[in-house]
């Protein structure tokens, strides 16, 4: 049950983002994430300190890429870079379609592992494990360092103290490339545990409990920093498990911090990367391994990190362990979180369990439901798939017998990876039939047909549903012990801090950049326009389609009309000074271009002639997106709510404008300063004005450059 503190308004969840500014003494406090980021901040300019909202340009510890390495190559070689800036920062590990042994696929890991092997890069092939469980395994992701992935799950980095999060392929490319990319700061949240979890209540149960009671985007785009008391008695195992999938709950980074649970773990994987090599009083000792060894786990001890007192938070969510019981998700949405014991009732019968996963599958979760199929059958008509996370956690699986308990007890095994969870190879839910897993996702259609029905559960409750044919608890579970299975007890409190709010300073813009956006605009009256109505699905594998026509169908899906007003309209803007990029401004709702990762949801909007895009907030890898093709992005949330309010049908978002137009067109003139933020809003009924902030110098320079595939070529050039 949720506890009766203040709810926050929408208004405080999507706060403004901005680029960081000069800073006066005393030093701005900063979270533990800020911390890392300011670490691997570059050409940040003196005195400033980074803050949620900054863009930054940032150089990371490591980047890695999975099965999609293959199309980075691709637009790495397509944008004429020949060499990797720095071979030991990029990590290849292959593990999403390990089960595909056709010629097509082989040839494709084969091309892989040679462009590994010329550049000298750090590779891990199919049936080593999934990547992300290699990244912690072998030390790239690590305490206090910031380390991406082209991959959505990399949020997992932060239940070991890494500030993880995920990037896109030409992000990636451009890391090769120069090292580089931008990442925008996200907001600050803190999640605070209370008490402590009763016996069999694992992890799992937290993050889908978590996903079920705030699930009204109160972690949207996100840097969610994980405190309390609670938080020492959770293992790293389910510290891991959490953080993967706050990428579930919306998240972009959940990190954990550093403590005697987190180091004695790494004092136990130490132990076992030196039993590896043998070793003898006669010989010199084997070399340390070049990521996990004692020099660096003795700095991490004497330098921890910690936030600072009167540090901001965008929201401050409590969460009482102690009143939580098992809980299931689903079916088909994280967002559906049901206690165990009320969905046990039911009897939901299933015919697959899955025990695949970097989310669920390390030794602990293995030990776990072996302990419950020892000595039993799975039920007949049902099929219990096993992968291990890695190739390391089943051999030891294997050496502590638990990975015989599930194969005697008539589990499937499969490699190492991604597998059903992905939706590739073997054991994909059927039409009509129910599966409960203990992944990540259980969005309908991902892992087989979209007419089946998926849950996620902990390890332990998916075996024991295995046995007995449907959802339910195991038996050696003390329910007793439970408190009572109602909604766990849980708050939020908007954010609070004694940091006076630093304003944005004037900053010199970077040379070529507009000092104004100026034009005509456009008010599309809707939340969440995703995608597919800015740029309709069946055009975004014509690969020789042209800017000229994305222009000509952009929005076709949202309103048809869109693409010929704007053009009746350029003809007639005309900036006021060379100093003024004109064009059409499009204002929009909350959430713009959710969905897909095309780029072309952008690139069609710029080449129509929309050079800026102002909405309440961005769908975070749209504006990803959006960046890396030149077209800028603001929020203004003030402006969206006095254009609802004065030309949206009912005042309301979501029906058109006053005459039922998708599009509003009232003839007004907007201008942009790009040095201190400043929106002039003009029109028959007068002058508005608004602020907002501005993009800083790392988002100019890419604009500059037409995109970050020019910045590339600018960065080899200069090299």
């Amino acid at each position: 049950m949720r506890l009766p503190p203040r709810i926050p308004s929408r208004g405080y969840l999507q706060t403004a983002r901005f680029f960081a500014t000069s800073v006066p003494t005393p030093r701005i406090p900063q979270t533990i994430i800020e911390k890392v980021v300011q670490k691997y901040s570059v050409n940040l300019p003196d005195g400033k300190v980074v803050k949620a909202g900054d863009y930054v340009m940032i150089r990371p510890e490591h980047v890695m890429t999975h099965d999609n390495t293959g199309p980075v190559i691709s637009k790495f070689n397509s944008i004429g870079a020949k060499k990797i800036v720095d071979p030991r920062q990029t990590v290849f590990t292959l593990d999403h379609d390990v089960q595909n042994k056709s010629h097509k696929n082989l040839a494709k890991y084969a091309n892989i592992e040679a462009f590994a092997r010329t550049h000298g890069i750090d590779f891990y092939p199919a049936g080593r494990g999934i990547g992300h469980q290699v990244l912690v395994e072998e030390g790239y992701a690590f305490p206090h360092t910031l380390t991406v992935a082209s991959d959505s799950h990399s949020n997992m980095y932060g239940g070991v103290a890494c500030v993880g999060t995920p990037i896109v392929r030409t992000d990636a490319a451009a890391l090769w490339a120069t090292g580089k990319t931008w990442w925008q700061v996200p907001r600050m949240v803190k999640v605070e545990f209370r008490g402590k979890l009763a016996p069999g209540v694992t992890g799992k149960d937290v993050i889908v409990a978590l996903c079920g009671s705030f699930n009204n985007d109160e972690v949207l785009n996100a840097a969610i920093e994980f405190t309390g008391e609670g938080v020492p008695a959770l293992s790293v195992d389910d510290r891991l498990t959490i953080s993967n999938m706050t990428t579930e709950w919306g998240a972009l980074v959940g990190v954990f911090p550093v403590d005697n649970t987190l180091l004695s773990w790494y004092e136990t994987a130490l132990a076992k990367l030196e039993r590896r090599t043998f070793a003898s009083k006669s010989i010199p000792p084997p070399p340390e391994h070049p990521r996990i060894n004692r020099r660096r786990l003795d700095a991490l001890r004497a330098t921890n990190l910690a936030s600072d007192l009167g540090v901001q938070y965008s929201s401050h969510l409590i969460f009482d362990l102690s009143t939580l019981v098992p809980h299931v998700s689903g079916p088909n949405s994280v967002k559906i979180s049901t206690p165990l014991p009320k969905l046990e009732s039911q009897q939901i019968a299933i015919q697959k369990a899955y025990l695949v996963s970097c989310t669920n599958s390390r030794v602990s979760d293995i030990a776990a439901a072996a302990s419950v199929v020892e000595g039993k059958k799975i039920a007949e008509g049902v099929e219990f798939y096993v992968a291990a996370a890695s190739s390391v956690v089943q051999a030891e699986a294997e050496k502590l017998g638990h990975w015989n308990k599930l194969i005697a007890a008539g589990a499937k095994v499969l490699p190492a990876g991604c597998g059903p969870c992905i939706g590739l190879g073997t054991g994909l839910l059927e039409e009509g039939e129910t599966g409960i897993s203990a992944t990540n996702r259980n969005y309908k259609g991902r892992m087989g047909h979209p007419k089946a029905q998926a849950y996620l559960a902990s390890p332990a409750v998916v075996a024991a549903s295995a046995v007995k044919g449907f959802i339910c608890s195991p038996n050696s579970l003390d329910t007793t012990s439970f408190p009572p299975a109602g909604a766990p007890v849980f708050s939020i409190t908007s954010g609070s801090s004694d940091a006076a709010e630093v304003p944005q300073a004037e900053e010199p813009l970077f040379p070529g950049f507009p000092a104004a956006f100026s034009g005509r605009l456009l008010f599309a009256p809707q939340d969440n326009l995703n995608t597919d109505a800015l740029y309709p699905g069946k055009y975004t594998y014509q690969d020789d389609i042209t800017l000229e026509r994305q222009a000509q169908v952009v929005m076709e899906n949202y309103d048809p009309s869109f693409a010929g007003n704007v053009a009746t309209i350029l003809p007639s803007l005309s900036a006021s000074d060379e100093s003024t990029k004109s064009g059409v401004v499009l204002v929009s709702g909350y959430n713009f271009g959710t969905g897909s990762s095309r780029e072309q949801a952008a690139t069609a909007l710029k080449s129509a002639g929309v050079p800026l895009v102002i909405a309440g907030s961005f769908g975070d890898i749209f504006k990803r997106n959006a960046i890396n093709n030149g077209l800028i992005c603001l929020e203004c949330p003030e402006l969206v709510a006095d254009l609802t309010a004065t030309y949206a049908k009912g005042g309301a978002r979501g029906a058109g404008g006053l005459d039922g137009e998708l599009t509003v067109d009232k003839g007004h003139e907007i201008r942009v300063s790009m040095t201190d933020g400043s929106v002039t809003l003009r029109g028959s009924d007068g002058e508005k004005n608004y602020k907002v902030r501005t993009v800083g110098a790392s988002v100019q320079e890419l604009w500059v450059c037409g995109g970050l595939e020019g910045f590339i070529l600018k960065s080899i050039q200069h090299s």
